[in-house]
């Protein structure tokens, strides 16, 4: 594997520094799509979330809750909870 130059070096750690907030974003921006989505988009939307919320090390009882409430509202609650 190849030596990473200064520069990569700094996105890739600027990247792992700002993993939270992305996330967190893109959490936002999939409740807006939640909201739209049926069927199988929204069961794979489903899915994507709940990878997103363990990456941010959200306690598995409560993604377990938010996941199979398919609500949502409870998602858009909890990520006011993240960002607050």
């Amino acid at each position: 594997m190849a030596e990473l130059s200064r520069y990569q070096r700094q996105v890739v750690k600027n990247y792992y520094e700002n993993l939270d907030t992305a996330l967190v974003q893109r959490l936002g921006e999939q409740v807006t799509d939640l909201y739209l989505a049926e069927g199988k988009k929204r069961t794979k939307l489903w899915a994507s979330i709940e990878k997103s919320l363990e990456k941010l090390e959200v306690p598995k009882s409560r993604i377990d809750r938010v996941v199979a409430s398919d609500d949502a509202q409870q998602l858009a609650t909890l990520l006011q909870e993240l960002w607050g």
